[in-house]
């Protein structure tokens, strides 16, 4: 099915959402995305903050093991990483993460970009269409709404 047979789908159909976040990654726009906040992440606050309260975590755990030869090194490892994920701090600090490195840049540089891709393949050749962009970015965060800057 080529992007001109879609005029019969309605906005918000599931197989237009679909379509549409299918062809974005083949224009290679969420790899981008990706590219843009990793390269930001590890100066964000939230990141230091989430990076230290880990390390201190494991370190604290760590102290009250005593070294063996014969400690299993895998088990502990995987001990660790169960009080870790247990304990809602990866949760808590990935939100601010995303807080800090992605939704600033959501509606400057994602949502044009978005948009502008979205209207190609809906009407290619012509950008006059209105923008679709609330559905591929509703894809990408589905539990929250968008909120427009300065409000």
């Amino acid at each position: 099915v080529g992007p001109t047979n879609m005029a019969g789908l309605p906005p918000g159909d599931p197989q237009l959402v679909s379509m549409i976040v299918s062809h974005l990654k083949t224009q290679g726009l969420f790899d981008q995305f990706r590219r843009d906040c990793l390269a930001d992440v590890d100066t964000k606050p939230a990141y230091l903050n989430l990076k230290q309260r880990v390390d201190n975590f494991v370190s604290n755990h760590l102290s009250n093991h005593t070294w063996s030869p014969h400690l299993n090194k895998n088990q502990l490892r995987n001990n660790i990483r169960q009080l870790v994920l247990q304990s809602g701090m990866l949760e808590q600090g990935v939100d601010r993460i995303v807080a800090q490195v992605v939704d600033p840049k959501i509606n400057h540089i994602f949502r044009p970009q978005v948009e502008r891709v979205v209207r190609e393949f809906l009407s290619p050749g012509s950008c006059s269409e209105e923008p679709l962009a609330p559905l591929p970015l509703a894809e990408i965060k589905p539990d929250s709404s968008i909120p427009e800057q300065g409000t």
